[in-house]
C-alpha cells in the first residue's frame, strides 16, 4: 500500500494542528482578532499571491505533461483571475487602497515562505514544489472548514471576518484544493520510503513557515 497525502498531515500532526489551529485563526474565527492585525495580514497575503502566481508558473516549467501544464496554468489562473481579484476587492472593503498594496515591503515571514516554496521548485522537481504549496492551497480550505465547524462562528454580521472565512468555503475554492490532494495522491501513492520522508521535511517546514505567517499579525497586536 502506497502513501498518501493524509500520511504527510500524519507526519506533521503536530506542525499541522499548530497551523490550522493557530490563535489568529481561532482569533479570526470568533470575530475577536483585532482590526490592525487583520489589514497587516491582509496586506502581505496580496504580496503573498505574487509570489505563489509565479511559483504556479514555474510548477508550468517543471511540468512533463499536458496534464500537468493545464493542472498549472488553472492554479495560476485562479490566482490571477478569481483569488486575486477577490482579495482586491476585501482589501477595498477593509480600506486599504490598491495603490498602498504596491508600494508595500515584504515582511520576512512573507519572504520566508514564498522564497522556501520557489526555492524548492527550483532544486526539485514539480512534487517538491506542490508539496510545498500544499500548506497554503489545502491548509486554507481544511481552515475554513475547521471555522465553519467551530461554535460561534459564522453567525453573521457579528463576525466581520465572515466573509473571509465564506470565501476560502465556497465551492470552487475547496473543489481546488480537493484537486490539489487527488493529484498528490496519486503521485505519492508510488514513492519509496526515502523520497517520502524527503517530502515530510518540505512539508513540515513549509507548515512551520505558514505557522510564522499567522504569527506576524498577532506580533503586530502585541
Amino acid at each position: 500500500m502506497g502513501y498518501r497525502f493524509a500520511d504527510l498531515i500524519d507526519a506533521c500532526h503536530q506542525e499541522w494542528s499548530a497551523y490550522i489551529e493557530h490563535d489568529f485563526v481561532s482569533q479570526l474565527g470568533r470575530g475577536t482578532l483585532a482590526e490592525d492585525s487583520f489589514r497587516h495580514y491582509l496586506k502581505q497575503d496580496y504580496l503573498f499571491l505574487i509570489q505563489f502566481s509565479r511559483a504556479y508558473a514555474l510548477a508550468a516549467y517543471k511540468s512533463h505533461s499536458l496534464e500537468e501544464l493545464r493542472n498549472a496554468f488553472e492554479g495560476l489562473k485562479i490566482i490571477l483571475d478569481t483569488e486575486m481579484q477577490l482579495h482586491l476587492d476585501y482589501c477595498a472593503q477593509w480600506d486599504i487602497p490598491r495603490h498602498e498594496l504596491e508600494s508595500l515591503p515584504e515582511a520576512r515571514a512573507t519572504l520566508a515562505y514564498t522564497r522556501y516554496v520557489l526555492d524548492a521548485g527550483a532544486r526539485g522537481d514539480l512534487l517538491d514544489l506542490r508539496v510545498a504549496l500544499a500548506p497554503c492551497m489545502v491548509g486554507y480550505a481544511d481552515i475554513a472548514r475547521w471555522l465553519n465547524e467551530q461554535e460561534a462562528t459564522l453567525r453573521g454580521a457579528d463576525n466581520p471576518y465572515t466573509a473571509w472565512i465564506e470565501m476560502y468555503l465556497s465551492e470552487e475554492f475547496q473543489q481546488a484544493a480537493a484537486s490539489e490532494r487527488q493529484w498528490l495522491d496519486v503521485q505519492l501513492e508510488s514513492l519509496s520510503s526515502a523520497r517520502f520522508e524527503r517530502l515530510v521535511t518540505l512539508f513540515r517546514d513549509a507548515t512551520r513557515l505558514e505557522i510564522d505567517f499567522w504569527q506576524i499579525g498577532l506580533d503586530l497586536a502585541e
